[in-house]
């Protein structure tokens, strides 16, 4: 107004084009101070900031929302047992239905509801709607508190080498891929050996992982030894002083041996060379069910596994066999496939995941 005020005495005389030219000049400059202005106020901290932020709170709607099918197979029985006035024997049939239907098992079932029932019975908690955060925390209870981190010696003298077994189509080579690319972003060096000879299209993929993400990679023969695969592929990431082997192994064979004796040979093989088995990593198609739980039984057998992968937990009603894997065999998960990117191979969060599972 100020402005204004100082132009228009002095053309009010002039004609009108000149007037419109003045207004024309006052609003360029006008408009020039608010761009600046605007660009001081945002300043490039603020703005990373606002990105991460913006980053971070996708991220965790993101795990929450892929979780849905696992979320909406327990929910609906436990809704139920909620609307009850009060806790009677219908509630803990709904609650038992929903943990088995999520997969859970019997025995990891029934330790999470023993310790409610005798809560209920010593009327510590007499409301249906009590249940639910002590049904939370006794869940949580259930998974390992130990250490999720992926192990790697820094101090080694001699490449890292990851073992990933697990049965055909669980995702091994996935993974493997996936691990590597991620691997690769922290600045170490990868090197792949395509262990499984007994697919030519796992080796083809593993190849096409290892040179988007700039890993050295090591094949054989089509059906030749898996553990000379393993043993090539470590002495060469040892001549060239690579950090870290990434070894696929095979998930079924084609001929009469047996496939846990071969993977313990690979296991026996990998510890000989100068690199050192520091992570045996077990991919187990979350579909699958309690069918994963003998998987882990076997391999753990065979390869003393140290950590699960649990893939496809995005597509899975049956997201409950994460408590069975852990409470009953001591395995901790170390890692979850929520979808097909790099990015949706995650590190597995223990209290996220229970939240997940309940609305």
């Amino acid at each position: 107004m100020l402005a204004l005020g100082f132009f228009a005495p002095r053309f009010a005389a002039e004609t009108a084009p000149t007037v419109f030219i003045a207004l024309a000049v006052l609003t360029v400059v006008f408009g020039v101070g608010v761009v600046v202005v605007g660009r001081r106020r945002s300043s490039p901290a603020e703005t990373v900031e606002a990105v991460q932020t913006t980053v971070e709170t996708v991220g965790t709607t993101s795990v929450r929302e892929r979780l849905a099918k696992a979320r909406a197979t327990m929910s609906g029985a436990i809704a139920t047992a909620l609307t009850r006035s009060s806790i009677t024997d219908e509630t803990w049939d709904d609650l038992e239905e929903s943990l088995l239907r999520a997969d859970l098992g019997v025995a990891t079932t029934t330790r999470v509801l023993q310790p409610l029932r005798g809560l209920v019975a010593s009327k510590k908690i007499t409301e249906p709607s009590q249940l639910v955060a002590t049904l939370k925390d006794e869940m949580r209870g259930q998974l390992d508190k130990g250490p999720r981190k992926l192990n790697f010696d820094d101090s080694l003298q001699a490449p890292n080498i990851w073992l990933v077994v697990g049965v055909n189509g669980a995702g091994k080579t996935t993974t493997i891929g996936k691990l590597g690319a991620q691997q690769r972003k922290l600045g170490r060096s990868v090197l792949m050996a395509a262990g499984d000879t007994f697919r030519a299209a796992a080796g083809d993929q593993l190849q096409t992982w290892a040179q988007r993400s700039g890993s050295d990679f090591v094949r054989g023969a089509q059906g030749g030894d898996p553990s000379s695969v393993i043993f090539d592929g470590v002495a060469r990431a040892t001549a060239k002083k690579i950090d870290l082997v990434l070894a696929d192994t095979a998930g079924r064979l084609q001929n009469n041996s047996n496939l846990m004796e071969e993977l313990a040979k690979v296991r026996r093989v990998a510890d000989k060379g100068e690199g050192k088995v520091t992570e045996v990593l077990l991919v187990i198609d979350a579909t699958t069910g309690q069918n994963g739980l003998t998987q882990a039984v076997q391999f753990s057998e065979a390869t003393q596994v140290t950590g699960v992968v649990l893939t496809k937990l995005d597509g899975s009603s049956k997201g409950g066999i994460v408590f069975a894997i852990e409470s009953e065999l001591g395995i901790p998960i170390k890692l979850v496939g929520l979808g097909e990117t790099i990015d949706d191979l995650v590190e597995f969060d223990a209290d996220e995941f229970v939240d997940a599972l309940f609305v």
